[in-house]
């Protein structure tokens, strides 16, 4: 037990200080862990007892990976980018990895070993690319976009990736211990294996779409988030277990699972839940690779490696460079498309794992190909720095920083789908406008799903899922939830992440307007005010006073109210109860003469209007469309 605990304690360390560090630098987290892989075993000659199954449990963290990116395949959002999606991802895939692969072939590697490195070429880093263009502001502009794209299409290439490699290994080769599974189908007829084959996709997809949602659902009913953390594991590892057993991809299931999941209503929670796992995982599976590195390898071929690097980058730029152009994706959008494009990436690696397993590649082909990997990703920042300079150089002016089209998925963040919520959502569909809509309550998000409302299960209140529903990228946050204080807390986290977003927050009373002003809300909704002044404004019609003065009564009673919340401002204090609180007391009794003194000055002018002959208009004379309400303040 103490010497786990012993290289638990250096594996985490070395992963903190190395990833902190990378980061600082601008290199970003996969460079850092596998900085912490290097410094754990060629430096220090940490060995872990049992290092093979380390390895195999770090694999857990590509499956998670993949099944997230299943998870954020939306239909939608393919088909709004699907000229670049298809088109200009597509493309990139097919021209490296052919430009890549007839390289190899010249440089007399077999043409199994020549794919291979194409496969990985074609791949470039996620992580690093969308992190440094989240940072820099630019993954709304044109070149962003277009970098977005393609990524996706990279990360949707990887499965068909993964089923090739087998295949071209051919049946003399290993086995993959971690990705093949157990190769239970090797002896038995083709068409049964393929039976067999189909079998295990389609019970993964039924069982994630009929047999998932009932559980998810029944656990969230329970309140039971542990266990619902334990049932989105419990997916993720019975997906490997089975497409294990019948000698497929584990990667592969995970992928279809994600996909299949995509569209419910515990989308966003399953991620958040699976994330922190994925994230930890995967950094223990590129550490794995960084202990594999050595150094009298890099030291015996520095030469090669850097020659390599060079040429994959170039190799890259050129394939990048006019499909840019073809696509319209120019000026620097363009060269910010095709220089940050331009490294591998994470994906090489797992490529690589296979590949040596399959005993397409020797060790030290492995160890100089993750070597060229890690060094371009390393040259990462240096090529945003040269598309900048190039721009500088060219002296070219363009839209680089104009957005593109927004996504209509994450624009509009409805946090609560109750009562409130759901005439507010229902008015913004029917003015073609999507919102993301979040509940913590599993039986209303199932009733409002029945209606064709797109809505998830999920606490507002946790700024994971905030940031998972497009919180950074959002353009309006409504909290409509009915707890005062997670309200207060979900606008003031917002105004915090995202400075711009505009915010309407509902209120519980007075006192809670006057917290969620201060939390940063742009909008504030006290929830029974309109409604109340409604119904009053129905029993002074029942009371018989003319529809027309209702509504004037109404318009004035309502200027007065709201002008008093803000001169009431000052007498707040948000930590006592508006009863124990003397000055607001007395304040708010001063408010309401004042609304009494204008109500009876404008009946008073009513009525000697009425005296010199003077009659309102019918009501049958004033033209109101019967679809719009009049205007009232909110």
């Amino acid at each position: 037990m103490e010497g786990l605990a012993f290289y638990a304690l250096c594996y985490l360390a070395a992963a903190v200080l190395a990833v902190i560090v990378s980061q600082r630098i601008g290199l970003g987290s996969v460079v850092g862990y596998i900085a912490a892989g290097v410094l754990i075993g060629p430096v220090f000659q940490i060995s872990v007892a049992g290092s093979g199954y380390l390895e195999q449990f770090s694999e857990f963290g590509i499956i998670m990976m993949l099944f997230l990116i299943g998870l954020e395949i939306d239909p939608q959002m393919v088909w709004r980018l699907r000229d670049k999606l298809l088109g200009l991802g597509g493309l990139q895939v097919v021209a490296t990895i052919a430009a890549v692969t007839a390289a190899g072939i010249g440089l007399s590697f077999s043409w199994q070993q020549s794919l291979l490195f194409g496969f990985v070429a074609a791949l470039s880093s996620t992580a690093i690319v969308l992190q440094t263009l989240e940072e820099k502001g630019l993954l709304r502009s044109d070149g962003g976009q277009a970098s977005f794209a393609v990524l996706l299409f990279q990360d949707l290439a990887v499965i068909p990736m993964l089923a090739c490699i087998p295949l071209i290994a051919g049946s003399g080769h290993g086995a993959s211990s971690g990705h093949g599974g157990a190769a239970v189908l090797a002896d038995l007829p083709g068409w049964i294996s393929a039976i067999l084959t189909l079998a295990a996709v389609g019970v993964i997809v039924a069982a994630a779409h009929f047999l998932s949602r009932p559980v998810f659902r029944t656990i969230a009913l329970l309140g039971l988030r542990e266990v619902f953390t334990a049932a989105a594991l419990l997916v993720v590892v019975g997906i490997t277990v089975l497409m294990s057993a019948v000698g497929l991809s584990p990667a592969l299931g995970a992928f279809l699972g994600g996909v299949v999941l995509a569209n419910s209503e515990f989308k966003h929670e399953l991620q958040n839940d699976i994330e922190p796992f994925k994230g930890l995982l995967l950094g223990l599976f590129f550490m794995t690779i960084g202990a594999k590195i050595d150094p009298a390898i890099l030291l015996a071929n520095w030469l090669t490696v850097a020659a390599a690097t060079l040429g994959l980058i170039a190799i890259k730029a050129l394939v990048l460079l006019p499909l840019a152009w073809f696509f319209r994706v120019r000026g620097p959008a363009g060269w910010l498309f095709t220089l940050g494009l331009a490294q591998a990436g994470e994906f090489g690696f797992v490529l690589l794992t296979i590949g040596e397993d399959r005993e397409l590649l020797s060790s030290t082909t492995v160890s100089v190909s993750v070597l060229i990997i890690t060094f371009s990703m390393v040259l990462t920042p240096l090529l945003f720095a040269l598309s900048n300079r190039i721009v500088v150089m060219l002296e070219i002016r363009g839209p680089q920083h104009r957005d593109a089209d927004q996504p209509e998925e994450g624009t509009v963040i409805l946090a609560g789908v109750g009562r409130f919520g759901q005439i507010i959502n229902r008015m913004l569909l029917a003015d073609g406008y999507k919102p993301v809509v979040l509940d913590y309550r599993a039986d209303v998000v199932d009733n409002v799903r029945k209606f064709g409302v797109k809505s998830f299960f999920g606490d507002a209140g946790r700024p994971d899922l905030l940031e998972s529903a497009g919180l950074a990228h959002a353009t309006l946050l409504i909290v409509a939830i009915d707890d005062p204080d997670r309200a207060t807390e979900i606008v003031a986290y917002a105004r915090r992440s995202n400075p711009g977003i505009q915010i309407i927050a509902r209120a519980y009373d007075r006192l809670h307007h006057y917290k969620l002003a201060d939390a940063g809300a742009n909008h504030i909704v006290r929830e029974m005010f309109d409604g109340s002044v409604q119904a009053a404004g129905m029993a002074l019609e029942s009371l018989g006073m003319h529809p027309y003065e209702v509504q004037k009564r109404k318009t004035v009673f309502v200027e007065q109210d709201t002008a008093g919340l803000s001169r009431m401002a000052g007498l707040v204090d948000v930590d006592t109860p508006a009863a124990n609180n003397p000055d607001f007391v007395a304040g708010f009794n001063d408010i309401g003469k004042v609304i009494e003194n204008a109500m009876m000055g404008y009946r008073s002018g009513y009525e000697e209007m009425v005296a010199r002959g003077w009659n309102a208009p019918d009501a049958s004379s004033i033209h109101v469309p019967r679809s719009v309400e009049p205007d009232r303040p909110s």
